[in-house]
């Protein structure tokens, strides 16, 4: 182990407070000419928008009442985004009535097969099963024929 001490760092003195109190009483007059100097060079444009408050007041208002009216029409929840889900709320609500109307179908239907009404029974043996009673002809139309696909140059490969 190695227990040298190297190089102590150096021990800063602090400057005492009335050194620092004189530099900046002496230091007073520059900063307050530079203070002038800025003030003057600002001076015009400082007047020219003091002379102007009204008239940017109205702008920034007008700025800020297109951007409210552009954040509203076409934000995140803005009135077209709005119209969109009303208008696919609107299409469900019609999809929702068309399946209601045929659960309602479906239901009587059950109802009248579980009754044991003889016209349904007939009807349902008449329309799946292809059933006829004695002296009738029944005519199945053949299923739609496929489109032929056509065939490409990788199908044949």
């Amino acid at each position: 182990m190695n227990f040298r001490v190297g190089r102590l760092p150096k021990i800063r003195v602090l400057p005492r407070t009335e050194d620092s109190l004189r530099t900046l009483v002496e230091r007073a007059p520059q900063a307050e000419a530079w203070a002038d100097r800025i003030t003057e060079k600002l001076r015009p444009t400082l007047t020219l928008l003091y002379s102007m408050r009204r008239r940017l007041a109205t702008a920034a208002v007008a700025v800020l009442t297109v951007w409210l009216f552009a954040h509203v029409m076409l934000g995140a929840n803005g009135m077209v985004v709005y119209r969109q889900k009303k208008a696919e709320y609107q299409s469900l609500q019609k999809q929702i009535d068309a399946l209601q109307k045929e659960n309602d179908r479906y239901t009587q239907q059950v109802k009248s097969l579980q009754n044991s009404d003889p016209g349904t029974i007939e009807k349902e043996a008449r329309e799946q099963l292809h059933y006829a009673r004695p002296g009738e002809v029944v005519y199945v139309a053949p299923p739609p024929a496929q489109p032929p696909t056509r065939e490409t140059n990788a199908a044949r490969k």
